[in-house]
């Protein structure tokens, strides 16, 4: 006789689901059990019973000769399919997938995008139909939420499924109630058509084969069309036409994170971590202990929490429970009451220990003797050949770009950091040793393995998939800008194509823009590659041609850009300025870009429509660059330090002049008394309302510094201040120096 089939319609990454599935599964002893899931895949099943696997975990999957195409399938510990296979695995019983083939989850192979197997919160978690349908299709758990008086379909499975003392049939309620939401539908079509035909072709399979009843764990929705009878022939016209490709599959780990919905895993929990603690802790200890982990997470973010305010949590959590109807307090009325009880009724402080209270940080394991995915197979790879081991602990790495395995090591960071990736992070990029040094503090983090997995998108080795992540990036890149960051990037993670492509799309982009702040906020990524570009034996010349473009129409509509700012514009374009001349001064003056550069800010200066601050800037920028004198720098100040300038726009300008610059007033004393004048002429409500930048100007100087600037603003002089030579010292100084080296050399009478 066929074997008897039970349906269990499940709630992906539910507790409670998984609980009572376990209960089925002892109650009905299986003799197989099925599993919503690839059946190409179910090789793969016996390695959960590993005790080196720890979930989260994913099964992979791509094309072979297109490990771009990659899919992925989560699992957490506290998943119903999990525990459905490894009940299975711990009793000796036949278990396998019943889905379509990986082959059918490919997408068009000239697509280059990668998918996570998830479903959407259609079954909240059993995978729906990608065509256009009704809303009950998408959300079928919702609207029998809203059929209970429910405002969304999470609370109502909590309550009815996951937290339900009682929950009486579970499973066989489960099946009524999706039949009537299915009854008044059309039937599916498409994939989700093709899906449901191949899992009733391999139940009927099953049936005929095995010796004892049948288990079949899927999603809640589906179990209406499994249990459906339907003509075999029908079905198997249905997936006649599998596509045929050659897949490679292995398990990856995965992180808590990324079980969540917010991440764009439809079939997601919105807490991880809660759905853990139900998992883990006994029900009669669920709402204690998770008063005290938050109370543990209060403490450690430096908040007092008593052993009183624990105790009125717990008991305002149940009140909650039973105002709103629920059997138990949930993560809700936890949190509610833990706002009102534990964090002053104020929701940051909750909002400060809530993520990783909720979703939790695990990151699953895989064994040693699990193919790994080619991703981490080329990093391992590249790990030898660079002689780099993963390690936990911090550890600093200097290297020198002139050699061949310093460039080696530089690049592999680089490029991991461009796939998110920050095994490495640099601390200095050369800037106390030149561009041929970096300095890198290395630390491995076990997340780091799950990044390069999702990266298998852009391809399968580092070098393809950090390119594609960098070209993605610029084809999304909002503003000239962002654009230049990727440029460089793909310049020092030796990424030539890519970065080409990022030229092209600057050159494109900055013929169509006119928008000043975005031209000048490009130039210093861009001069750090121009320069950085020495260091790494990379092109740049059509770079600079275009570094040279941008300045320029950048610096063309500066004078203009520069007009009717209020406080705030001007400050964001004083800073976007600022590091504008820093980056034309970084590298050789090509075309008289600099003069170009020194004419806008001239304009600047001489435009009496021109905001405060820019025009102090602009000054100060050309005296520092020589292209204004002393005796016309102070001129400049003067003026607008006068009694007939409204104080505020003195003080913008006297801001833009030397904010960050105030060490200029140790040395010019002509300066230092302009400046002593005005402010010296301040009534008191406008030197108190200025302070603040006060403060800015002179926080920048050291103790000494501001000790010497004292010294000469009360001694009228600046003996103190400034060395000057003696009228002989040309002649004297070898003398000088000869006497000091024959002192070190052991002969004072030298």
């Amino acid at each position: 006789m066929p074997a008897k089939v039970s349906c269990f319609g499940i709630r992906h990454h539910g507790p409670g689901s998984a609980r009572r599935v376990l209960e089925a599964l002892d109650e009905l002893a299986p003799a197989e059990v099925l599993i919503e899931g690839p059946a190409d895949l179910s090789h793969l099943i016996p390695m959960l019973d590993n005790a080196q696997m720890v979930p989260p975990v994913a099964l992979l999957a791509y094309p072979a000769d297109d490990p771009e195409q990659a899919v992925f399938w989560p699992f957490a510990v506290f998943s119903p399919e999990y525990q459905a296979a490894r009940w299975a695995l711990r009793h000796h019983v036949p278990v396998r997938f019943i889905d379509l083939p990986v082959a059918w989850r490919m997408p068009d192979p000239s697509a280059q995008t990668g998918q996570t197997e998830s479903g959407s919160a259609a079954d909240e978690g059993a995978e729906t139909a990608p065509e256009p349908g009704s809303a009950v299709e998408h959300d079928p758990i919702g609207a029998l939420a809203s059929a209970a008086g429910y405002e969304d379909g999470e609370s109502w499975w909590r309550d009815v499924i996951e937290e339900n003392p009682k929950p009486g049939p579970v499973f066989e309620a489960l099946a009524d109630a999706m039949t009537a939401l299915r009854d008044g539908l059309a039937p599916p079509t498409g994939v989700e058509a093709a899906r449901e035909a191949h899992m009733r072709l391999e139940i009927a399979k099953a049936r005929k084969t095995a010796t004892g009843p049948v288990a079949v764990i899927c999603g809640a929705w589906h179990v209406p069309a499994l249990q459906a009878k339907h003509p075999a022939k029908d079905d198997r016209a249905l997936i006649k036409s599998v596509p045929k490709r050659k897949i490679a599959a292995t398990w990856a780990p995965w992180t808590a994170p990324r079980l969540t919905y917010q991440g764009g895993y439809g079939a997601g929990v919105a807490a991880p971590g809660w759905c853990l603690h139900l998992w883990q802790v006994p029900r009669a200890e669920q709402i204690t202990r998770w008063v005290v982990r938050i109370a543990h997470a209060l403490r450690g973010d430096g908040q007092i929490v008593s052993t009183a305010s624990l105790i009125e949590t717990e008991r305002l959590a149940t009140t909650l429970a039973a105002l709103r109807q629920r059997p138990q307090p949930g993560f809700e009325e936890l949190r509610d009451a833990a706002i009102a009880c534990l964090c002053y009724g104020n929701p940051l402080v909750w909002g400060s220990i809530a993520k990783p209270l909720l979703i939790g940080a695990e990151v699953g394991q895989i064994p040693d003797d699990v193919p790994m995915a080619p991703l981490l197979e080329d990093l391992q790879r590249q790990q030898r050949a660079a002689r780099l081991k993963p390690e936990a602990l911090e550890k600093d790495l200097a290297l020198d770009l002139r050699s061949e395995s310093g460039l080696f090591r530089s690049t592999l960071l680089h490029r991991l950091a461009a796939l998110s990736v920050p095994w490495g992070r640099l601390s200095d990029a050369g800037k106390s040793r030149g561009t041929f040094r970096e300095r890198w503090e290395l630390r491995w983090e076990p997340e780091y393995a799950v990044e390069l997995v999702e990266n298998l998108v852009y391809g399968a080795t580092i070098a393809q998939a950090a390119a594609g992540r960098v070209r993605a990036r610029m084809g999304e890149a909002a503003s000239l800008g962002a654009l230049a960051d990727l440029v460089f990037q793909a310049m020092t993670a030796q990424l030539g194509d890519a970065a080409e492509t990022g030229i092209a799309l600057l050159g494109a982009r900055a013929g169509q823009t006119s928008d000043c702040t975005e031209m000048l906020t490009a130039l210093p990524p861009l001069a750090d590659t121009l320069r950085y570009g020495k260091a790494r034996a990379t092109d740049t010349q059509h770079l600079g041609a275009l570094f040279d473009k941008i300045a320029v129409q950048g610096a063309l509509a500066l004078p203009y850009a520069a007009r009717g700012l209020d406080a705030d514009a001007a400050d964001a374009l004083r800073e976007i300025v600022q590091n504008a001349d820093a980056a034309i001064r970084l590298i050789e003056d090509r075309s008289g870009l600099a003069a170009q550069w020194h004419k806008a800010l001239t304009l600047i200066v001489a435009d009496g429509q021109a905001s405060a601050p820019i025009a102090g800037l602009a000054a100060r920028l050309l005296y520092e660059a020589g292209q204004m004198s002393t005796e016309e720098a102070v001129l400049h100040l003067s003026r607008m330090l006068s009694p007939g300038v409204a104080v505020a726009d003195a003080a913008g300008f006297f801001g833009g002049f030397l904010e960050g610059a105030a060490q200029r007033l140790l040395y010019d004393d002509q300066l230092r008394d302009c400046v002593d004048r005005w402010i010296s002429g301040l009534e008191d409500d406008e030197f108190i309302a200025h302070l603040p930048l006060f403060r800015r100007i002179f926080a920048l100087m050291d103790r000494t510094e501001r000790k010497r600037l004292m010294d000469a603003l009360f001694s009228g002089s600046t003996a103190s201040v400034a060395q000057r030579l003696a009228p002989d010292a040309e002649a004297f100084w070898p003398r000088h120096l000869d006497r000091i080296a024959s002192i070190l050399k052991g002969q004072p009478n030298g």
